[in-house]
């Protein structure tokens, strides 16, 4: 990964430490259901945000670099590799 794209991930990623810690506090204080969703919610967003920098990354050099090169085994574990994270993903959110 790129510093620039390591720098913006792990800024995001501790944005989300941040809205973690206000949430808890806030269900300690026994605020209203609405805002904390809406918290969770930006917390979710947040983490959403820091995958597609990753992917994002991940496409412009791995997955191209096995596109480009010679080897089709290569090429069809990177795109399994990926189909299998956005399964994954849309099991999850069932």
């Amino acid at each position: 990964m790129d510093a620039k794209t390591q720098r913006a991930v792990i800024n995001r990623l501790k944005s989300v430490v941040g809205h973690l810690n206000g949430i808890i506090n806030m269900l300690e204080e026994d605020r209203y259901c609405i805002d904390v969703i809406k918290q969770i919610q930006a917390t979710q967003a947040a983490l959403t945000k820091a995958s597609e920098l990753i992917l994002e990354n991940h496409m412009d050099t791995c997955v191209a670099t096995a596109m480009r090169g010679d080897d089709p085994a290569e090429r069809e574990r990177v795109i399994a590799e990926i189909l299998e994270v956005f399964r994954t993903e849309s099991r999850i959110r069932r």
